[in-house]
């Protein structure tokens, strides 16, 4: 099966860097600071987050942007598209990264039981309080402690332990942000609306498509997105096609053929229009770029 988009090689960048690790699936990262050496769209296939200590990093998660003002917490699920826009002189931060089959341990269907996965999707930054920070910044000590002693029996587990009530107080710190704000009728539909373009924007262009799915006329599910979202439905899903494009085109091993029918394009001309249309350059200019 084609590899259908660029993961980013998290073991490329750690290189001479202060790692504490447990063979693939924990890592810890401590200052420096890791900064992805590309600014272009990619993927990483483990769940990561980042305690922000010091300075600003801005970018965007699946195309909704986010600020990240320390003191802070950002987690990125795997497979989000993250672009890394801007990082502060100052940025400084703590990572914890773990493997998909860490988490998948966790507990079953994790993602879909803690609502610190859900509520992350729609806001992956999160702001801290003192007490929280060091709050934080305890655990991320208590886990080096761990890590370090190798004696310990079964000492993954003892980590995972530690991980999934690390995230059960996650979901304490961001409760106080999250009540109180109930979704109007619109906000709701253009969420619904993501959500499906998420799922079928590789095989689904038509703004008919998601208007059938929702019930509702073209036409007024246009109104509503525009109103709503300050973009048209089609430019929501212009931009997710293009997004999975670019990353698509940069991962060095799919040639824009290959894009092309990754992204059920009928032909390589008209896929070259579009993305050039969108972006200014052909795609063999992007991947060359």
């Amino acid at each position: 099966m084609t590899k259908t988009i660029a993961y980013f090689n998290w073991h490329t960048a750690l290189e001479n860097t202060n790692v504490g690790a447990i063979d693939e699936d924990f890592i810890l990262l401590e200052k420096p600071v890791l900064i992805p050496v590309s600014s272009n769209p990619f993927k990483a296939d483990v769940t990561t987050v980042v305690i922000c200590l010091k300075g600003t990093t801005e970018g965007t998660i699946n195309l909704k942007p986010f600020k990240a003002e320390a003191p802070c917490y950002v987690v990125i699920l795997p497979d989000q598209i993250l672009e890394q826009k801007y990082f502060s002189d100052d940025f400084s931060g703590l990572f914890i990264i773990m493997s998909k089959q860490f988490t998948d341990n966790l507990l079953p269907n994790a993602q879909k039981k803690l609502p610190l996965f859900l509520s992350v999707q729609d806001n992956p930054c999160h702001s801290l309080g003192q007490e929280a920070l060091e709050g934080m910044i305890s655990y991320f000590e208590m886990l080096k402690r761990v890590m370090n002693i190798k004696e310990i029996p079964g000492r993954i587990e003892v980590v995972r332990h530690l991980t999934l009530a690390f995230f059960y107080g996650l979901e304490f710190s961001i409760h106080p942000q999250t009540e109180n704000k109930e979704k109007s009728k619109n906000e709701l539909l253009v969420e619904r609306f993501m959500d499906l373009v998420q799922k079928h924007y590789k095989r689904q262009r038509l703004v008919s498509f998601y208007a059938d799915k929702l019930c509702l006329t073209p036409k007024y599910l246009s109104k509503v997105i525009r109103n709503t979202s300050g973009k048209s439905a089609s430019d929501w899903i212009d931009d997710y096609i293009i997004l999975e494009a670019k990353a698509l085109l940069k991962s060095g091993n799919m040639t824009v053929q290959q894009v092309c029918n990754e992204l059920n394009f009928n032909d390589q001309s008209f896929f070259g229009k579009y993305f050039k249309r969108h972006t200014g350059m052909s795609p063999r200019e992007y991947k060359r770029k």
